[in-house]
């Protein structure tokens, strides 16, 4: 693990995003509750707020920080050149010497394993895709915008 001691303790926040590509009549049953395994959002959202509360436990060399708050949030994406469906987006914060990123991460990774895994037996085809870091800020390097959100 790297030596965090010196650091000094400053707000820290950061944003990740990620989307799962699906077949529209596979989005259209997530919106209608026709999932057989339940209601996919909500249990990708605990999901990937528990998964952001374990980073360290997931990523062997990551400091174990105390999550202040963090939030995950689902936007659908209707079919598009793009493809259709769900996008993903996981805000997380902390006072800490060390930054949000992995836990903001970690979450999306694991909210969307979470609607893969309930909706695969409807539509095993489905695409993970563009798990990427957004925002982050704290520390040394201030306020780091990667994408536009």
């Amino acid at each position: 693990m790297v030596d965090i001691g010196a650091k000094p303790v400053t707000e820290r926040a950061a944003v990740a995003r990620g989307k799962v590509k699906m077949n529209p009549a596979t989005l259209e049953r997530i919106k209608s509750g026709k999932i057989e395994k339940g209601d996919v959002l909500a249990v990708a959202q605990v999901a990937g707020i528990m998964a952001a509360k374990k980073t360290p436990e997931i990523l062997p060399l990551c400091h174990p920080l105390l999550i202040e708050h963090i939030t995950v949030e689902f936007k659908f994406v209707e079919a598009t050149s793009g493809g259709c469906g769900v996008e993903i987006r996981a805000s997380a914060s902390a006072s800490g010497k060390t930054g949000m990123e992995m836990e903001a991460l970690t979450a999306v990774a694991a909210s969307a394993l979470t609607i893969y895994d309930m909706c695969k037996p409807v539509d095993p085809g489905m695409v993970i895709e563009e798990i990427r870091l957004v925002r982050k800020s704290g520390g040394k390097s201030g306020t780091v915008v990667l994408i536009e959100d």
